[in-house]
């Protein structure tokens, strides 16, 4: 009965710092102290208890998580940079890749710029789109109206 209560503590333990975190951390344990108390209802012995909890834990842990952090941060908010990703820019100063020069404007920012493609020369107060992040200087396109 003792062993019981042991893992039925750890496991309100394991839940409630997973419901605090909601980091998917704590919550593959919690699932292999649930296989201990059931072991140790059944009689099992204190070592099958520990090999259960440890074997289930790892098993959670090591094939669902990957799944699971796929799937609960699908729709999590960008934030800094990621969120700058298909917006429009003003120009600044002229994009030239070859020399290498450009400046864009942003939310009231000012980033670095280059284009993605080299030959092409995007002159000062032109919208841009933002298509990706390279460091700290944006990769950009000038699209036509419709695009």
């Amino acid at each position: 009965m003792d062993q019981i209560i042991f893992w039925l503590v750890l496991l309100i333990i394991l839940v409630v710092i997973e419901i605090a975190t909601l980091g998917l951390t704590t919550i593959w344990f919690a699932g292999g102290a649930l296989i201990a108390i059931i072991a140790a209802a059944f009689g099992a012995p204190l070592y099958l208890q520990i090999t259960l909890f440890v074997a289930v834990s790892a098993v959670l842990l090591f094939f669902t998580r990957p799944l699971a952090v796929r799937y609960f941060n699908n729709d999590r908010v960008k934030t800094n940079v990621e969120s700058l990703i298909g917006k429009k820019a003003v120009v600044e100063e002229e994009i030239d890749n070859l020399k290498p020069s450009g400046l864009v404007s942003v939310n009231g920012q000012e980033w670095t710029a280059r284009s993605t493609r080299d030959e092409r020369v995007i002159p000062k107060g032109r919208v841009v789109y933002i298509c990706a992040v390279s460091g700290v200087k944006l990769i950009v396109e000038e699209r036509k109206e419709g695009d």
